[in-house]
């Protein structure tokens, strides 16, 4: 009977070793498993500009006097801003399964988009695992490299708050109001701060302008857009070129 007893006991402990396991080699699998597991990075976009637009210029102010007076004069004037540019418009996005080649087996058009919208003047890709708010040395090695030297408009000036919401890019966690460069965008031609974000953000060697997704909200004309962003052009005098932006997008 002893005999019996201890064999049993034997049993058990055989059969509890096993599912031990068991258990340790299941937790190994997963945690292989969720190793895998990657967040999806911003990806390039496909577009279509539908128009190129700037101010025109202001009929000159005729003033015809006669000899001997002396007329007082306030003047206003508005000149445009040629270190600055702005990208508005609409979105389409959709989730997608994709091989290698592009192939795929299915895909979810998406009725409303949340997300980003990413611009940088770096034509490689980039490293979005690194991707941080952009600090003070950023900005102001932005300002000398664009020779935006101006205080009054110059990026400093221009990303001039640190509220906005929080937001991920791919796997960084970008938290609410950890940035301190932050503007929003003109909604009806007046300034406002609760819509149209736009964060100065940085990877590497390179400031990439970001800007949070509307849906379909009032811009700075009255027209309905899902984005507006401007970003910095080169601000030497003379210079008469365009610089290349390349933009990404992001989808949650």
């Amino acid at each position: 009977m002893k005999e019996e007893k201890k064999n049993l006991r034997k049993e058990g402990d055989k059969k509890n070793c096993s599912h031990y396991i068991i258990f340790i080699v299941s937790l190994i699998v997963f945690s292989i498993f969720m190793s895998q597991l990657v967040f999806a990075d911003p990806d390039g976009v496909t577009g279509n500009v539908l128009s190129n637009e700037t101010k025109a210029s202001t009929s000159a102010f005729e003033i015809n006097i006669s000899g001997g007076y002396i007329s007082t004069i306030n003047i206003t004037a508005v000149t445009q801003n040629l270190k600055w540019k702005a990208f508005v418009g609409d979105f389409t996005g959709k989730f997608t399964l994709d091989d290698a080649s592009g192939s795929t087996i299915y895909d979810w058009t998406l009725a409303t988009v949340s997300g980003e919208i990413f611009a940088t003047r770096n034509s490689s890709s980039l490293t979005w695992s690194s991707i941080d708010c952009a600090n003070v040395t950023h900005i102001e090695t932005e300002n000398v490299n664009l020779n935006h030297t101006n205080s009054q408009d110059n990026i400093t000036a221009t990303f001039s708050s640190s509220t906005h919401p929080g937001f991920f890019v791919g796997s960084v966690e970008i938290a609410q109001d950890s940035c301190g460069y932050v503007l929003n965008t003109y909604v009806n031609d007046a300034a406002q701060t609760s819509d149209f974000y736009e964060v100065a953000l940085y990877t590497g060697s390179s400031m990439v302008y970001t800007t949070i997704l509307e849906q379909n909200q009032t811009g700075f004309d009255g027209e309905g857009y899902d984005f507006q962003m401007i970003a910095p052009e080169v601000g030497y005098p003379g210079f008469s070129g365009s610089t290349a932006y390349y933009l990404y997008a992001e989808l949650t």
